[in-house]
């Protein structure tokens, strides 16, 4: 309830009376009605600012009026900022149909179970498109996540993911209201948008979310009239089976991806995995088959730009090489995983730390057990500073084992001078409450 300030009505009269203006000539003045001037007069009710200074000005009261109102209440929603403002946590919540509301949580107020009380809260209705409008959007929803991308080399889920969620969500809401001709379009690259947040979730060491996101990604996909992104989603199944060491969910999962995709592409991606998963389990003759497969299949030219983005790693120059020195390495012939590494790595712009890491974390695995210390500690160190940038739970897995493998030398003063390198790499740096185990 606005407090009504001590004076204000009676100092109000006295000037209206002094300047000889009636009750209704004032009211008339300052386009108030008389009635709820004289409540004013009266100390019934509380005057605004406004009026205060519309009288100021009529009664040439110089602010007089006005310096007898206190600054105004503010609602909590109006409160300014604080230090302990920019802290509180707050939360979107995405509707399908493009609706959101963002609430922001008092962290003072009583727990209990209880649900916290908000701050500040705000409802965005979904976008009202006409025709024509969400064509002109796509160019640039495009290039958002072709930064996207390049961004996710630099930095890690923890920065990319929540970009890429809202995105999807914008895209999804912009899907509900877009004409008929551009909606396959819109969800098409919403689709892009969630298969690249569940590869963010792989990468901060979250399965069940990569999996949740990728299906989510197949089933825009599919509403926008794209049934091969529920392929190369089992590449990415299989991807998941490879890092948990089952060879036989890998091969099989990669097969059938090979069979429902109908692009060259996916086909080769698909062929790769299966490669890798025969070179867990030792199949040296199955892995090479593969790779021949696949390297046949991916040495086709990349989709004209203005298609739909390209599914899969775009920053390894020679991608076939890699995975082929993968295979070396894990088929227990690191000297052949060299020779395909190689100089690899320099062919990596400088800017792709993800890719960079992801390459030497191999080729210094490789070098490592052909007995290459000196080159491999120096790459070592490398993938272990980009690592602590991009937060890289794939990376970190290769690093535990170079990081085993170099300890076979614990002499070696250039071992010693790197293990704390990979230390600081394999550090997750998850501090707080929900930090996994």
């Amino acid at each position: 309830m606005q407090r009504i300030p001590v004076g204000f009505g009676a100092e109000l009269r006295r000037r209206r009376i002094e300047a000889g203006l009636s009750l209704g000539k004032l009211a008339t003045l300052i386009c108030f009605s008389k009635g709820h001037l004289s409540k004013i007069e009266r100390g019934v009710k509380a005057p605004s600012h406004d009026l205060a200074q519309l009288c100021d000005s009529a009664l040439n009261a110089g602010g007089q009026l006005s310096s007898l109102i206190s600054a105004p209440e503010r609602s909590v929603d109006e409160a300014p900022l604080t230090d302990a403002d920019v802290a509180v946590p707050w939360t979107l919540r995405m509707q399908a149909g493009g609706e959101s509301d963002f609430v922001a949580f008092d962290p003072t107020s009583p727990g209990g179970g209880s649900v916290p009380a908000s701050i500040v809260s705000w409802s965005l209705a979904p976008p009202l498109l006409e025709s024509g409008e969400t064509n002109s959007a796509l160019p640039y929803f495009r290039n958002v996540f072709d930064e996207f991308r390049r961004l996710g080399q630099l930095f890690g889920p923890a920065v990319v993911a929540q970009l890429c969620i809202a995105a999807t969500s914008a895209l999804r809401g912009m899907a509900h209201q877009a004409q008929p001709a551009h909606r396959g379009v819109v969800l098409r690259l919403a689709s892009r948008f969630a298969e690249y947040t569940g590869w963010m979730a792989q990468e901060a060491g979250s399965d069940a979310a990569s999996l949740w996101w990728t299906e989510q990604a197949v089933q825009l996909a599919a509403d926008g009239g794209d049934d091969e992104l529920a392929a190369y989603a089992l590449v990415r199944r299989a991807e998941l089976a490879l890092y948990t060491g089952d060879s036989m969910a890998t091969v099989q999962l990669a097969r059938l991806a090979g069979q429902q995709a109908r692009s060259a592409r996916i086909r080769g991606l698909a062929a790769q995995r299966e490669a890798q998963g025969h070179a867990l389990v030792g199949d040296r003759d199955a892995c090479r088959r593969a790779l021949d497969r696949g390297a046949e299949l991916t040495s086709g030219a990349a989709p004209p730009g203005d298609a739909d983005p390209v599914l899969g790693s775009i920053h390894l120059p020679d991608l076939t090489a890699f995975v082929a020195g993968w295979c070396m390495h894990d088929l227990g012939s690191p000297a052949e995983a060299v020779t395909l590494l190689g100089d690899g790595l320099d062919a990596i712009p400088a800017e792709s730390r993800r890719a960079r890491a992801r390459y030497g974390a191999r080729l210094a695995l490789a070098l490592a057990n052909v007995g290459e210390i000196e080159p491999a500690c120096a790459i070592a160190e490398l993938v272990a500073s980009h690592v602590a940038l991009i937060d890289s739970a794939t990376i970190r897995a290769d690093l535990l084992r170079l990081s085993r493998v170099l300890n076979r030398w614990p002499k070696n003063p250039t071992v010693r001078r790197t293990l704390p390198h990979l230390a600081i790499g394999l550090h997750t740096h998850r501090i707080g409450p929900g930090t996994p185990g």
